[in-house]
């Protein structure tokens, strides 16, 4: 069975990364009249008609230059500008979750090059001062490191792990296995999804979906099972996937941004898309995926 998230990370570029100090190098490449740039306006990017806009190096606008890799024999680079360029067209520059629908078919291949170009330009954005000594931050090795210039203490590129997860119980493969999914109180009536959560500090994966689960529905999770992962620079996780198996299936909601949660049997879930009174995430989610893969098949509808 394919998964439509993978779309999203499938064919990644070379990220050059032994090169990224190679201010010789990086010259000649900015020079190529083939390589390819994507304009940030902060965190945003304007799309065109159809779809993310590369223009060449001799048309990007003076900013802050990321190299971001080799595809296809070419070298791809995004340049970061003011975000007051953004603010004076907020309706044609959008973040990244406003981009998802031009990369849902992606079939040029581009969603890796915007995931790693707007990851580091929410990291550039998020990252100004030093932490140790507040001075001043100056990008350097191609846009993938910051040096304070006080200090000289260098700052790299995080992400956060973020477990995500499909609960399951019952005999497995039975008619009665179920799957629990949850609401969300700031979404529409109808929306549901898989539980999800960040993973704290010193706290494993599977401990941290066993955790994220109880606070959030108190059902008790024994045995999880590592299914997959999805990068998700919304601004900076990386989001790892797991399915994992109820002990005890009570629920009781106690989490401020749970609203409801149920156990729906697969047969619930083919009726109850069909008749739309259920929505789940989109085919890019690795949510999706995570419910597909259990249900045996794509279903009906979408965010």
């Amino acid at each position: 069975m394919a998964f439509p998230h993978l779309s999203l990370v499938a064919d990644p570029h070379d990220r050059l990364g032994l090169l990224r100090t190679d201010e010789g190098w990086l010259e000649e490449q900015w020079a190529d009249p083939g390589a390819r740039v994507l304009v940030i306006s902060g965190t945003r990017v304007r799309p065109g008609r159809e779809g993310i806009e590369w223009v060449p190096t001799a048309e990007a606008p003076d900013g802050v230059r990321l190299l971001l890799g080799r595809r296809d024999g070419v070298t791809w680079w995004a340049v970061i500008v003011s975000g007051d360029v953004a603010r004076a067209e907020p309706d044609r520059w959008l973040p990244l979750r406003g981009l998802l629908p031009f990369l849902t078919d992606d079939r040029a291949g581009q969603a890796p090059l915007v995931f790693h170009a707007i990851g580091l330009a929410e990291w550039h954005w998020a990252h100004r001062h030093c932490p140790r000594c507040g001075g001043r931050l100056a990008p350097r090795a191609a846009g993938h490191e910051l040096v304070c210039t006080d200090c000289g203490k260098p700052q790299f590129p995080r992400s956060d792990p973020a477990v995500i997860m499909l609960v399951l119980a019952g005999e497995p493969g039975t008619a009665e296995e179920r799957c629990l999914l949850g609401h969300n109180r700031t979404w529409p009536e109808g929306r549901f999804s898989t539980l999800a959560g960040f993973c704290e500090p010193g706290e494993s994966l599977e401990d941290a979906v066993r955790r994220e689960v109880r606070e959030e529905t108190g059902v008790v999770v024994g045995e999880v099972t590592y299914f997959g992962n999805q990068p998700w620079p919304l601004p900076s996780s990386l989001m790892v996937g797991f399915h994992a198996r109820a002990v005890a299936e009570e629920i009781r909601l106690d989490d401020d941004e749970v609203e409801d949660a149920r156990w729906f049997t697969r047969d619930d879930l083919r009726r109850q898309t069909e008749e739309g009174g259920l929505v789940l995430p989109s085919g890019v989610s690795i949510s999706r995926s995570l419910i597909e893969s259990w249900y045996g098949g794509p279903l009906p509808g979408s965010w």
